[in-house]
């Protein structure tokens, strides 16, 4: 990434981000995003990885996208991709703590989608 994107994280802009693109960006996509914030917020997670977080947490919530996010079928590609990278970078900071807390999270909100309990979308702690 040659643009700083940074400035386009913000936990309210996370929330706002997945409440209204879950469905469209996908499960696997969003447990990634999340799995990112919660390394984010741990306390032992060093400020090089917590840069590289910010910076593709940004390219995610950024409307200025490679692939425009509303192409079907490919415009979270992109995402999915600075989002993996990101995570492949950081990833001796994810603990297993962490990715637990992701697949919860998506299992209660992919399952509010899906027509299950009510739950509020912006409970991703994000």
């Amino acid at each position: 990434m040659s643009q700083d994107l940074s400035p386009h994280y913000s936990e309210n802009n996370l929330k706002t981000k997945i409440a209204r693109f879950a469905r469209v960006a996908g499960r696997e996509l969003i447990e990634k995003v999340l799995i990112l914030y919660h390394t984010l917020r741990a306390p032992s997670t060093p400020k090089w990885a917590r840069a590289a977080i910010i910076g593709a947490l940004g390219y995610f919530i950024s409307p200025i996208d490679t692939l425009p996010d509303f192409i079907p079928g490919v415009g979270y590609t992109d995402d999915l991709a600075v989002i993996a990278a990101a995570l492949v970078t950081v990833a001796s900071h994810v603990t297993p703590d962490i990715k637990q807390k992701a697949r919860e999270q998506v299992a209660r909100f992919f399952g509010e989608l899906a027509g299950g309990p009510a739950e509020d979308a912006g409970d991703t702690e994000a």
